[in-house]
């Protein structure tokens, strides 16, 4: 059997064990020393924020930011149906209200005339949007509809460090916004993330809140239900490594995904996903949709025929509307089409390294195009 080819390995190497092993050196082995300043100021000044509060995961920087905006249960709050179950999750950590939205057929983000409909009926209190694989919402367009109607938004970039919208970076949109570490993500702290802001309160609260809401006195004092979410010092240290190579990451899977584009996007049933307007994507995983009645094969044909050859691939998101937990909730689409549901159907997901090597990302478009009728 061939070596696996995951789908997003992490990349790590010597710079990063020089981090950690300066780290170790110190004996700050806690969730509090200098590498987890030097992160979350190096994460600011890339993305090109004021402050950040770098948390154990991805989801809990979604907690915290929805819990420092003040909501509360019964508030509604709007959200993608296209998304990992992270962004609907934490909604319902609060006991709010998700409301789900449908997406854009080209670029896969949240549709803004449905959420301008939702604003409308539902009188949410948040909105959280979702930069899906690493494309960009159109915020110009959101950010008025949220500042006219008293909405905050939350942007979830969890999939998008390192992509642009109008050359400013994502992250840099939402009252609060928030981004993953996970292993899988474009950097990686093993598990990790982080709450961005330019307001200082907003920051300051979600710290407060990952750290136990400890009030600032001598002895352990709360007076607010708090989390153990801080990112420990020693991961800091591995995700200040990564940051060094942000950029060389985003131009490898850029690179990757123009292969898979160039050699496949001519044959008949692959449409990739396309950058949004205004957007310079990550591309941190290729993703495509399968017309099977054009293609003369489906989506889990190829899946299968990738897996036998010990390359991993995947479905797309499953929407949240078609989740057993969200059975029962609202979702807000155009009559007659549901676009998630269709994207959900026929979406692939390919490894998209940074270090994927040419001959392998070769072999996995030799065994597509023979699937091609």
């Amino acid at each position: 059997m061939s070596k696996k080819i995951y789908l997003s390995p992490p990349n790590v190497g010597s710079i990063e064990k020089m981090h950690l092993d300066a780290a170790f050196e110190s004996n700050w082995i806690a969730p509090v020393g200098p590498y987890l300043t030097k992160f979350e100021q190096k994460v600011c000044d890339y993305v090109g924020v004021k402050y950040a509060c770098a948390v154990s995961s991805g989801t809990a920087a979604l907690h915290l930011s929805l819990k420092s905006i003040g909501i509360k249960a019964g508030d509604k709050v709007l959200c993608p149906s296209l998304t990992f179950a992270a962004s609907a999750n934490a909604i319902l950590y609060e006991k709010a209200v998700p409301i789900f939205i449908d997406v854009n057929y080209d670029d896969w983000v949240i549709d803004i005339s449905l959420v301008e409909k939702a604003i409308a009926k539902f009188k949410p209190k948040a909105l959280i949007t979702v930069d899906l694989y690493g494309n960009s919402c159109n915020y110009e367009a959101l950010s008025y509809l949220c500042e006219k109607n008293n909405v905050q938004l939350i942007e979830d970039s969890a999939e998008a460090l390192g992509s642009e919208y109008k050359s400013l970076k994502l992250g840099s949109f939402g009252s609060l916004s928030i981004l993953s570490f996970n292993g899988n993500k474009i950097i990686t702290t093993s598990g990790g993330g982080m709450v961005l802001s330019n307001n200082e309160k907003l920051i300051q609260r979600s710290t407060h809140f990952a750290n136990q809401s400890r009030e600032p006195v001598i002895h352990y004092e709360h007076k607010d239900l708090g989390y153990n979410y801080r990112l420990s010092n020693l991961l800091a240290a591995l995700g200040f490594g990564q940051m060094l190579q942000l950029d060389d990451f985003v131009y490898r899977r850029r690179a990757v995904f123009d292969r898979y584009y160039n050699s496949l996007s001519q044959k008949k049933g692959i449409n990739f996903i396309k950058e949004s307007k205004n957007c310079k994507s990550n591309r941190w995983l290729t993703t495509l949709i399968i017309e099977d009645n054009k293609a003369g094969v489906n989506r889990d044909e190829i899946i299968n025929a990738l897996e036998q050859n010990n390359i991993e691939s995947r479905p797309v998101w499953k929407p949240m509307h078609l989740q057993p937990l969200y059975k029962n909730s609202y979702y807000v689409h155009k009559r007659g089409k549901d676009v998630s549901a269709q994207l959900f159907e026929n979406g692939l997901c390919l490894p998209s390294s940074p270090h994927l090597s040419i001959n392998d990302q070769n072999k996995i478009i030799d065994i597509i195009s023979k699937l091609i009728r």
